[in-house]
């Protein structure tokens, strides 16, 4: 074992910064799950403060509660069945592009929304879908239209969230598939052309099972994602006129938390989010292994 260890010793020594950071910043936290049992106050300690039980989950009867599960999970569920096939197309259309210059210009086009923060891409939309001056609706008015209040419709919130998320992460999710489809060899499709095989006849049968092993695995990695769909994203279009639909369990938690003080409810309910989000996890995983073979473990 010892020689074993020194023998990887450059590859240990390079990992050792993740595996510290990982500890710090993801295991040592949790031990302020206790909190989620206990009656927690600022000014207090989690350690000096008294156990509870399962006080702190009584949201679990607060009708308001599943209204804003059901508000995570439309809003999740619609970014899932929009945004996980769309890098996967944007890769397939981009890997046909025979032109260097222009794929590299469509690439670094895709790419870069991925840098502007959540703060950034709502002011942007802030920009153009206002009442007053916004592009949209001097458009649509232009056009002998009416007007429409974007940011605080209830109609509108779910597209723009979805279709803001496709823009601003599309193109950068796309370099995972781009790198699996970069590994397929070259070989395959001259000899599925000299068969006569067309683009398509080569997507699928060659391009589409090359990629499927990172497909499962981002698949697996997504499936959390469902019960968290970006407090980040969410918050910063969020206001009364839009709150019915726009509350999701990030913006609860975050409200129930820091700013009204009850942090044994708002540990809870991501106590409660984060073993959802692991069984999902393990579900996905094993589906996947029973499918096609490929899994996180």
């Amino acid at each position: 074992m010892i020689a074993k260890v020194y023998k990887y010793r450059w590859q240990y020594i390079m990992i050792l910064p993740a595996v510290v950071l990982l500890f710090l910043f993801s295991y040592i936290p949790m031990a302020g799950i206790q909190v989620a049992f206990k009656d927690f106050t600022i000014g207090s300690t989690i350690w000096g403060s008294h156990w509870v039980g399962l006080d702190n989950f009584s949201f679990v009867h607060d009708p308001q509660f599943w209204k804003i599960v059901q508000n995570t999970l439309y809003i999740s569920v619609l970014k899932f069945v929009f945004g996980f096939p769309a890098p996967i197309l944007l890769a397939l259309m981009i890997n046909e592009v025979t032109h260097p210059v222009f794929k590299r210009f469509v690439q670094s086009v895709s790419y870069l929304p991925h840098f502007f923060s959540w703060i950034v891409v709502a002011y942007i939309l802030q920009s153009f879908l206002t009442l007053d001056g916004g592009f949209v609706n001097d458009f649509i008015v232009r056009l002998g239209g009416e007007p429409i209040f974007f940011l605080g419709s209830t109609e509108w919130f779910r597209p723009m969230i979805v279709s803001s998320g496709l823009w601003k992460e599309v193109g950068w999710n796309t370099i995972l598939y781009l790198a699996a489809i970069s590994t397929i060899d070259p070989q395959l499709y001259e000899a599925a052309k000299v068969e006569g095989a067309g683009k398509l006849s080569q997507i699928r049968h060659i391009t589409l099972p090359g990629i499927m092993p990172t497909i499962s695995i981002v698949l697996i990695l997504s499936i959390p994602s469902l019960i968290s769909v970006g407090m980040d994203q969410i918050y910063p279009m969020m206001n009364s006129a839009n709150q019915e639909v726009a509350d999701v369990l990030d913006t609860y938690v975050l409200r129930n938390g820091l700013q009204q003080g009850y942090f044994g409810m708002a540990t809870a309910v991501g106590l409660v989010s984060s073993v959802i989000g692991l069984l999902l996890v393990v579900t996905t995983n094993s589906i996947s292994k029973k499918i096609n073979g490929e899994g996180l473990w």
